[in-house]
């Protein structure tokens, strides 16, 4: 187990594993900053922070990558929204909701086929990003 102190937080580390495959932006700065072989503060994920009321404990969970690429690759897309590296495809409330009733309306076969199409339609709106 490592301790890093400092006169505003306490950094207590346990259970280091390095996988090559596998925020709070002031957290992620000193981690930055506590771990040399860290190379920039992007590729670190903070997350899962639950208050202890009363002990002045906060436990989270972090991932440190040796590269942005591993990261995207592996981090799950709402955590790379957070850090400004993943955008949603907005489709507007309008179309949702009327595709949402044109499925409603047909029966039977034509019904998993209109899902299907729009599942091909947002995949390739994807694609041209």
């Amino acid at each position: 187990m490592s301790v890093i102190t400092n006169d505003t937080a306490t950094i207590q580390t346990s259970k280091f594993t390095t996988n090559q495959l596998l925020q709070q932006q002031s957290l992620r700065q000193k981690f930055g900053e506590n771990w040399p072989k860290c190379p920039r503060p992007n590729v670190i994920f903070v997350f899962g922070f639950r208050t202890h009321f009363g002990d002045g404990k906060t436990p989270g969970f972090g991932m440190i990558y040796h590269s942005l690429e591993y990261a995207k690759k592996n981090e799950p897309k709402h955590r790379l929204a957070r850090h400004g590296l993943y955008e949603k495809n907005k489709t507007s409330r309008k179309q949702c909701k009327e595709h949402k009733n044109g499925v409603k309306k047909s029966g039977g076969l034509q019904r998993p086929v209109l899902a299907l199409a729009k599942s091909k339609l947002e995949i390739g709106r994807q694609k041209e990003k």
